[in-house]
């Protein structure tokens, strides 16, 4: 077990050095001059000049990246073009807003997306595996931006359930800012509960027809105890693997949700760095979702041993 973390940790520290490369240069590839967004169309050239040099832009790549790597790696990650206001400060304001949404959405997502897809299993060519395809269907089928629009129009402004837009922090008001976070993570998670259905009806379905379960229904146990103890355990492998590469895309797609509820978090700094063609958030950001994706990867791996013990990360049974 100590042999593989530590082998998953070096891979991951070369992912994490590969995607800085490719980031870095990426970045760079993007049309438009931030040197002349910051200085102004109408910047002379003596002026242009000036603010490239402050920049670092006239170095050649091999320096600017060589720069943003030894940066990065003493945990300065430079000053936002636009603002001028330190990078760390701006992603240690807007993050926790993002991880809770995400948290929160996920949630949601698993326990209307599990819950449905046990239901889709157990009443197999029934109408509560109707009910429960059709709910998928129409999660994975309708734009996030669309639901977002009618629930506010009809669950805020019509019947005031929840507050239309805005964000609370929870160390202020934590029930208020629950209630602010609700209605975006009931619609952010509505399209993963969808997978998570499909993909635990998908995992029931064979795992009831396995020679364990058979038995332990047999022996005379509940119907529940067989469902909850032995089927559904052994049919989270799949789920733990769709849920944590989700949790992943949710920190970075909350983009268009943060913005339509207007939530100060993520989503709204990466749209407003890309707009300004602002180097050091852009790479700041993308780093952070890579890392983010590779610790949940690591930690999904981990994970399936404590779901099911027979499974040993070295690929021993």
């Amino acid at each position: 077990m100590g042999r593989y973390l530590l082998t998953r940790a070096w891979q991951s520290l070369v992912t994490l050095l590969l995607a800085s490369a490719v980031v870095f240069l990426g970045v760079r590839a993007l049309p438009g001059d931030p040197a002349l967004a910051m200085a102004g169309e109408e910047a002379d050239p003596e002026r242009l000049a000036a603010v490239r040099a402050s920049l670092g832009l006239d170095d050649s790549l091999f320096v600017q990246y060589w720069r943003f790597l030894t940066n990065t790696l003493s945990g300065d990650l430079g000053d936002s073009i636009r603002t001028g206001t330190p990078v760390t400060e701006l992603i240690a304001t807007t993050l926790p807003v993002t991880i809770e949404l995400s948290v929160y959405a996920l949630v949601v997502a698993m326990l209307f997306g599990i819950g449905a897809g046990v239901v889709a299993a157990v009443f197999r060519g029934r109408w509560p595996e109707w009910t429960a395809n059709g709910f998928a269907l129409v999660s994975l089928s309708v734009p996030n931006f669309w639901l977002g629009i009618l629930a506010i129009l009809y669950l805020a402004v019509g019947l005031g359930w929840f507050p239309a837009s805005g964000y609370v922090s929870p160390w202020e008001d934590p029930l208020r800012g629950l209630l602010h976070l609700t209605l975006p993570a009931i619609i952010l998670g509505t399209g993963i509960a969808g997978v998570v259905m499909r993909q635990t009806r998908a995992s029931m379905l064979e795992t009831l027809t396995a020679d364990y379960v058979r038995t332990a229904r047999a022996k005379g146990l509940g119907r529940g105890t067989v469902l909850l103890r032995y089927a559904l355990r052994n049919s989270l492998i799949t789920v733990v693997t769709i849920v944590g590469l989700q949790l992943g895309g949710l920190i970075s797609g909350a983009v268009v949700t943060e913005r339509i509820f207007g939530l100060p978090g993520f989503g709204k700094l990466t749209l407003d760095s890309v707009f300004s063609r602002d180097y050091p958030v852009i790479q700041a950001v993308v780093l952070v979702v890579t890392a983010a994706y590779i610790l949940i990867n690591l930690a999904v791996d981990v994970l399936y041993t404590l779901i099911d013990p027979r499974i040993r990360v070295g690929g021993k049974a």
